[in-house]
């Protein structure tokens, strides 16, 4: 007997359904209530399927929302579900697919994927071969409906459907889609290229057995008059572009035409799936040798793409020029993510450099706040990417262009120019460089521009220079870049305040302490900003001041300076709340300050320090209630926790002995230790950072925890958390130094790991350098303990630490080296010309240590003999030769 519902109950539901039409939210909690109730009833799902597939005498957006919760229910408590109940939601799926309302087939479509993807597609198997025959149906919404489910479910279970679980259905179904592509219906062709696209990226085996069909079939539809057909054939290229450019190649000329043609469709959408084209092309070997004879087409068709659209315009609010005033809403503000703290070593000429395994944040382009991805984006993207592969190449066929855009009257045309200026700062930088001192003074005119949308951009392509303006001599561009990029902080645009802050920034970072001389201009022009700032831009001129004081380090820390910038970062800090994620951005900003002005920061450092304990603590407090009642308590955001341990680091590494007090009068330790061992990398990447430098701050209080300490740092010497093992290292070889002797029991639970780290292939450079210096202290205080192991890991430790700037930490490891050398002369005897080369990478050792390298040299001189020693020299290169001879003579 077929289930048939309940008057009475069908009225509820209806009611229900239209309740929950209503905007009141006093109506909407009652509607939410009701549903829980209703859903104590097994058979309430059924009524709900029943309104969506044959209750025709409803309206559409009824039945199609009384499909929609019944989804929200399967993806809840499917499993619950009774059989009966199930099935009776299945069969009316696969009986309604065809029903004559786009919005129904759609809504059945989306619950068939549903149900699919709660592990049903096991368990329903008449499904896919139900919805491949009704493809076949002569009725053409039966055909779209089935079509509309099947890209569905290839786009949720792509895997699934290529994997002996399921018997392999894609053998059947890739030929048939294929068939599909001469459809006489546009919206089927659409939805069956759709369909086989799913399978490209996962080289998915049915379909690489079709592949020379499947591009025959896309080259017949290029030309397709239907706008959403030509999208689906772009996108199929760019990723065949990936996967099978072998195929491709062949055919690369006319595809190459045909993808010009297509970045300028008259639908922005086709254009710019088009586009992605040239990206993912410059990612590949050929790119040279295959775009090098259409360079000519395709830079005008790219730097045309740069324009703002007439409704980038209105989204923008481009005619809005001062909007100061205007409060942010909360949704266009970006969650942050901060990044925890990894300790670096300096370099030669340079400062110290960003972990390599950490990708740093693409500062491209401009306008995020916009629909995200659009054509301007990805032909500036394109063009950026372009310039990198062809390098100066590019000029040609750009600077004609460029020269008629730059000094357009039309601002919208003028902007793309200096956008497109922008794009190639990177990768046509020699060849820019002539035409620099004439374009920057025009950039830096732009920068007052009557258009906000020309002064941001303006920002933001200067700050792609702020490398070339910051060697020449700064009156000629440096001072009066940073005269008008201030000016543009204060502006009334939010937009261009917000660029000219992340402008300034770079700029910051390049110039150094080159910023010193306009120290007291500069910080009355970011407290400035302090009270002007909505919401938004007020964590980016955070960035902007922990920048600052990251570039100028202690020449921050005088009375006037300090008399300018604490009080009103106090004041952000008092009247900020604990559980305020815009602690974040403060926090990293204080850091860098109090790094910098070291005992300058003195006076603020308690509130401070008390507040970030306190962080640590309620987090901590609250992981372990969630622990505990997963159900009762929310999981709390590590994030404030790891947060306050940089900022404690920071503290620490300012204040060095001043910290003391402030570590005697807290339970910092304690607490260290339960972070040193919670679940989530960043929180130990961090715990150990601070750890390292209380340790060189106050040991004495790190001293009593030591035996609890040390086998946690062991265990975490782990490469596959590449900056939890870095900084790790790092404190162990801090702790060493401090230890001496004492450190005896404790080399067998790290030593191992730090010789297997220091031989792995492809380790990061910032870790292999901290191994090598923490395996060099370990050696200076436990030579008895280590030398033993010379000969395991001399080579990469020579070889890793000789691009390494003189400094304290390099001088401990290799007075560590030179003692146990002393104690296992063979052990260095097979690597010895590594040993000879990293010593001539000092410039200048201090005169024991110089003596120490003297005495090694010498004695393996003496050792081998004037004849063996010469032949043995005569493999150096020059100038490790003459560096020898000249500072050690031998």
């Amino acid at each position: 007997m077929e289930w048939q519902p309940d008057e009475q109950g069908l009225q509820q539901v209806l009611q229900l359904l239209k309740d929950s039409q209503s905007p009141n939210t006093v109506t909407q909690r009652a509607v939410q209530q009701k549903l829980e109730q209703l859903n104590q009833f097994p058979d309430f799902n059924n009524y709900l399927i029943f309104v969506l597939t044959r209750l025709k005498t409803e309206d559409e957006p009824t039945r199609s929302l009384s499909g929609l919760i019944l989804k929200n229910n399967v993806k809840a408590h499917y499993q619950n579900f009774p059989s009966g109940v199930s099935d009776f939601i299945k069969r009316e799926c696969l009986n309604s697919i065809g029903d004559p309302s786009p919005l129904i087939r759609a809504t059945i479509g989306i619950l068939i994927t549903t149900i699919a993807s709660k592990g049903e597609l096991q368990s329903w198997p008449e499904l896919l071969p139900q919805l491949c025959n009704l493809l076949d149906s002569e009725d053409y919404n039966t055909c779209e409906g089935s079509f509309g489910a099947l890209q569905k479910i290839c786009e949720d279970s792509s895997e699934l459907l290529d994997s002996d679980a399921l018997n392999r259905p894609l053998n059947v179904m890739i030929p048939k889609f294929l068939q599909f592509f001469k459809h006489c219906s546009p919206k089927i062709r659409s939805h069956a290229i759709a369909c086989v696209n799913q399978f490209i990226i996962g080289r998915a085996q049915a379909l690489m057995d079709n592949i020379d069909t499947f591009i025959e079939s896309l080259f017949v539809l290029a030309a397709d008059e239907d706008s959403e057909v030509r999208k689906n054939v772009c996108r199929a290229l760019v990723m065949l572009l990936e996967v099978r450019i072998d195929r491709l190649i062949p055919h690369m000329h006319s595809i190459i035409q045909y993808m010009l043609q297509r970045t300028q469709d008259p639908d922005e959408n086709v254009a710019l799936e088009a586009c992605e084209f040239w990206l993912t092309l410059a990612e590949q070997p050929i790119c040279k040798e295959a775009l090098s004879g259409h360079l000519v087409q395709l830079t005008p068709v790219l730097v045309n793409g740069m324009k703002y659209s007439e409704i980038d315009i209105i989204l923008l609010k481009g005619d809005v020029e001062e909007d100061e005033a205007v409060p942010d809403s909360e949704q266009d503000i970006k969650p942050r993510f901060h990044k925890s703290r990894t300790v670096t070593l300096q370099h030669e000429g340079g400062e110290g450099e960003e972990d390599e395994d950490i990708e740093d944040e693409d500062d491209d382009d401009d306008d995020d706040a916009l629909t995200d991805w659009n054509l301007r984006k990805c032909s500036a993207a394109a063009l950026d990417v372009l310039a990198n592969v062809f390098r100066d190449e590019l000029l040609p066929h750009l600077l004609p262009l460029l020269k008629g855009l730059l000094f357009h009257p039309d601002w919208v045309i003028k902007e793309s120019g200096i956008l497109v200026l922008g794009a190639i700062a990177e990768g046509c930088m020699q060849g820019m460089v002539p035409y620099l001192p004439e374009l920057i003074p025009h950039l830096i005119q732009s920068l007052s521009d009557k258009k906000a949308l020309v002064r941001s951009i303006a920002c933001w392509t200067l700050s792609r220079y702020a490398h070339w303006v910051v060697s020449q001599p700064p009156d000629s561009y440096l001072k009066p870049l940073m005269t008008e990029l201030l000016k543009r902080i204060l502006d009334s645009n939010k937009r261009v305040q917000e660029a000219a802050c992340s402008s300034f920034a770079t700029l910051e970072e390049e110039a150094c302490t080159e910023l010193v001389p306009y120290l007291s201009f500069i910080l009355d022009t970011l407290v400035f900003a302090f009270g002007k700032y909505q919401h938004k831009n007020l964590l980016i001129l955070y960035d902007a001041i922990g920048t600052l004081a990251d570039s100028v380090g202690h020449h921050l820390n005088q009375p006037e300076y300090i008399q300018k910038l604490m009080p009103p970062l106090i004041a952000k800090w008092n009247q900020l709340k604990d559980e305020d994620k815009d602690l974040f951005p403060l926090l990293e900003c204080l850091s860098s300050v109090a790094t910098a002005l070291q005992s300058g920061f003195l006076p603020y450092c308690e509130p401070v320090y008390q507040r970030c304990v306190t962080l640590v603590q309620k987090t901590l407090a609250q992981a372990m209630m969630y622990n505990q009642h997963p159900d009762q308590y929310e999981a709390p955001d590590k994030d404030f926790m790891i947060v306050a341990l940089d900022l404690l680091s920071g503290l620490a590494e300012g204040l060095g002995g001043h910290v003391e007090q402030l570590v005697a009068r807290s339970n910092i330790m304690t607490l260290l230790f339960q972070c040193m061992q919670d679940t989530m990398p960043e929180v130990r990447q961090s715990s150990f950072a601070l750890l390292g430098d209380l340790t060189k701050a106050c040991f004495l209080h790190v001293k009593p925890c030591i035996a609890e300490f040390m086998p946690i740092l062991g265990l975490n010497l782990n490469p596959e958390f590449i900056s939890v093992c870095n900084n790790a290292t790092w404190a162990i070889g801090e702790i060493s130094m401090q230890m001496g002797a004492e450190m005896q029991p404790y080399v067998g639970m790290v030593l191992p790991h730090l010789v297997e780290i220091i031989n792995r292939p492809n380790t990061p450079k910032t870790l292999l350098e901290n191994t090598a210096i923490t395996i060099g202290r370990l050696g200076f205080v436990c030579p008895q303990e280590v030398a033993p192991q010379l000969q395991h890991f001399i080579r990469p430790w020579c070889t890793s630490l000789r691009n390494i700037r003189d400094n304290e930490e390099k001088d401990s490891a290799f007075r560590g080296i030179c003692v146990m050398i002393g104690v296992n002369p063979a052990g260095v005897v097979q690597d010895f010309i590594f040993f000879c080369d990293a010593v001539a990478s000092w410039v200048n050792p201090k005169d024991d240590l110089r003596d120490m390298f003297y005495k090694i040299l010498h004695g393996f001189k003496d050792q081998v003999g004037e004849e063996n020693w010469q032949q043995f020299s005569e493999q150096f290169p020059p100038l490790l030769k003459e560096r020898l001879s000249a500072c050690y003579g031998v």
